[in-house]
């Protein structure tokens, strides 16, 4: 494997010059840098960077674990961050745990293994045990998608409360007295306060609401949802789901059903992730600043990491949700 030391003797120049063209090619000489940099092509150096951590204590890596990358929601959370690092000088690793507790886990002690400089994370265990690992090793790391206390770490977020109620208020709006809300994990702290604010907007309307609970937010759960939709009696005339991709599962339900959207049940989505806007019938949701909430919490991260003489203090990040209006909802006829 070829190492510094074989770079520095092709290219006639010490250890240390080679080792500022990789890491600070500012101090050194626009011809020397050149020449360094050539050899390093022509041999194929690649920098260890597990070595430099671990003689500087700190890592040009972060780490982003999201729940799903399977939605497009943190794949944009993920572009969001990966700029802000890429802007930083900095790299991202990320990583899925696919709702599984286990596998964040075995993610999360995978990174202190590693020693990242720090981690980004949007939590399956809400009780924050699976963290203790990252404390244990004084890794920092950033809540995503999550509201948290910043007594104990910086966190940035929607108001998924506000959320779910601007969806349940939408319905009541456009003539809706009988509701189904199609809910995810309520262990998922995103699930049970769109739940919240669903049952707050509702309180006192008059209006019916039966909640529908799926093993995870993805299409197929979706049309499984979709599929009990169609056998209760009677048959709620909105639905509204804790994301866009659950709400594209029950479109497709309703669709094979012979259910029209939204003459015969009306759909709100939440993300308003791409797919939303390019259905069939295009979908009603509640959009989230995906991409300026990774941005954001990578930029806590990076200030949280830096080499200060006081590092700032953790902060908590609220986004508010926007609901963006399209066919899937209209008001109903009376």
């Amino acid at each position: 494997m070829v190492g510094i030391k074989d770079v520095a003797r092709r290219a006639g120049v010490s250890i240390g010059t080679v080792s500022n063209v990789v890491n600070r090619p500012h101090l050194v000489s626009a011809t020397t840098r050149s020449k360094v940099l050539a050899v390093i092509a022509e041999l194929g150096y690649v920098r260890d960077e597990s070595a430099r951590a671990l003689r500087v204590g700190r890592s040009r890596i972060m780490a982003l674990l999201v729940l799903d990358l399977g939605n497009p929601f943190f794949v944009d959370v993920a572009h969001g961050a990966e700029q802000a690092a890429h802007e930083a000088g900095l790299q991202v690793i990320t990583c899925n745990s696919g709702q599984r507790s286990d596998r964040e886990e075995s993610y999360l002690a995978m990174f202190a293994e590693q020693r990242v400089r720090g981690v980004l994370v949007s939590p399956v265990d809400t009780s924050g045990a699976a963290l203790e690992t990252l404390r244990h090793n004084e890794i920092p790391y950033v809540f995503v998608d999550r509201r948290i206390s910043s007594d104990q770490a910086s966190s940035v977020s929607v108001d998924d409360v506000a959320g779910g109620a601007l969806a349940a208020a939408h319905l009541l709006e456009t003539g809706h007295a009988d509701i189904a809300f199609i809910n995810g994990p309520r262990r998922l702290d995103q699930c049970a306060d769109r739940e919240t604010g669903v049952r707050t907007a509702l309180a006192g309307s008059g209006a019916r609401l039966r909640v529908l609970e799926t093993a995870a937010l993805d299409v197929p759960s979706g049309r499984d949802a979709g599929a009990r939709l169609l056998d209760l009696v009677p048959r709620p005339t909105a639905v509204f789901c804790a994301n866009d991709l659950l709400a594209l599962g029950v479109l497709q339900a309703l669709a094979a059903g012979g259910v029209r959207v939204p003459d015969d049940v009306a759909i709100v989505g939440y993300d308003d992730i791409e797919f939303a806007r390019a259905a069939v019938v295009p979908l009603t949701s509640v959009r989230q600043p995906a991409r300026d909430i990774g941005r954001a919490a990578a930029e806590l991260l990076i200030a949280e990491t830096a080499e200060t003489a006081e590092p700032p203090g953790h902060r908590a990040v609220v986004f508010s949700p926007e609901l963006v209006v399209r066919d899937s909802t209209r008001v109903l006829r009376s």
